[in-house]
C-alpha cells in the first residue's frame, strides 16, 4: 500500500511562502520531493491570487499533484449557525479542482439541525474534512465527537482531519482522542510539538520526543498524511523528501 503524502504549504513558513512569491512557487519543490498532494492555504493568498485559482489548479495538475483546500474559518459560527460563506469556499475548492476542503469545526451544538450543511454537501463534488483546531472551546474531543456522531447518523459525506498535536494546545490527550475518533478520520495532519516557556510549539519530527509515531499507528493507515510541522533548511526539496520517505515508510 502506497501511502499518500500531502505537503501543507504553511509548513515552510508564511514568510518563506511570501518571499518566494506565493504557494505556486512551492509546487516544484513538493513534486520533486515525490509527495502526492499539496494543501493550499487560503490565508496565504493575496487578494489577486484568489482570482487565479484556475491557473493554480492547472499548475497543480501539471506537477502531478492533487489538492486539499484549507480555509481559515470555522464551519459553524456562534449559536451553531452554518458559516454563510461556506458555499463560496466550496466553489473556490471546486475551481481549484481540490479533492477535499478543510474547515475547523467551530461552535457546533449537539442536537442542532444539520440540514443546511447537508444541502451544501449535496451540491458540491468536493469532500469535506473537519479539523480539531487549537481553540479551547471548539477543538475539544467532546464537541468533535458529538459532531462526528451526528454527521454519521445522517450519513453525511464527510470525515475528520485529525491534527495530531492540536490536542495539546487545548489540554487534551491525543491518544484518547485517537481511540475515540479513529474510525472517522479521513486525513491526518502529522505534527509534533514541544513546550517552551509554557507554550506549545510545532517541531520537526526528528526534533521531537518521538511520541508522534505510536500515535500515528493508532490512526487509519490508508488515509492521506499531511506534513504540517516545520520544513526548514537550505535544501527544501531534500528536507521535504526526507519526511515524505519517513511518513510513507
Amino acid at each position: 500500500m502506497k501511502r499518500e503524502i500531502v505537503i501543507v504549504t504553511a509548513a515552510y513558513g508564511n514568510s518563506v511562502v511570501k518571499d518566494l512569491g506565493g504557494q505556486a512557487e512551492l509546487l516544484s519543490v513538493i513534486a520533486a520531493a515525490k509527495a502526492d498532494g499539496v494543501e493550499i492555504r487560503r490565508e496565504l493568498f493575496s487578494p489577486q491570487e484568489l482570482d487565479t485559482l484556475p491557473a493554480l489548479a492547472e499548475m497543480i495538475q501539471h506537477h502531478g499533484l492533487f489538492a486539499v483546500y484549507s480555509v481559515p474559518f470555522p464551519l459553524f459560527l456562534t449559536g451553531g449557525e452554518l458559516n454563510p460563506d461556506a458555499p463560496q469556499y466550496f466553489e473556490e475548492a471546486r475551481i481549484l479542482n481540490a479533492r477535499t476542503i478543510k474547515f475547523s469545526l467551530g461552535e457546533f451544538e449537539p442536537g442542532q439541525d444539520l440540514t443546511p450543511l447537508k444541502v451544501v454537501l449535496a451540491s458540491s463534488p468536493v469532500k469535506l474534512v473537519v479539523e480539531n483546531d487549537q481553540t479551547p472551546e471548539c477543538g475539544i474531543l467532546s464537541r468533535i465527537n458529538a459532531f462526528m456522531f451526528a454527521a454519521e447518523s445522517l450519513h453525511l459525506p464527510l470525515s475528520m482531519t485529525f491534527d495530531m498535536a492540536n490536542w495539546l494546545w487545548v489540554g487534551q490527550d491525543p491518544a484518547i482522542a485517537a481511540e475515540r475518533l479513529a474510525r472517522h478520520v479521513g486525513y491526518v495532519h502529522v505534527k509534533a510539538a514541544e513546550k517552551r516557556a509554557g507554550k506549545w510549539h510545532a517541531v520537526a519530527l526528528d526534533n521531537s520526543d518521538g511520541s508522534w509515531e505510536p500515535l500515528l499507528k493508532m490512526l487509519p493507515q490508508d488515509v492521506p498524511r499531511g506534513i504540517e510541522f516545520p520544513l526548514e533548511g537550505d535544501d527544501l526539496t531534500a528536507v521535504t523528501r526526507h519526511y515524505v520517505d519517513v511518513l510513507r515508510g
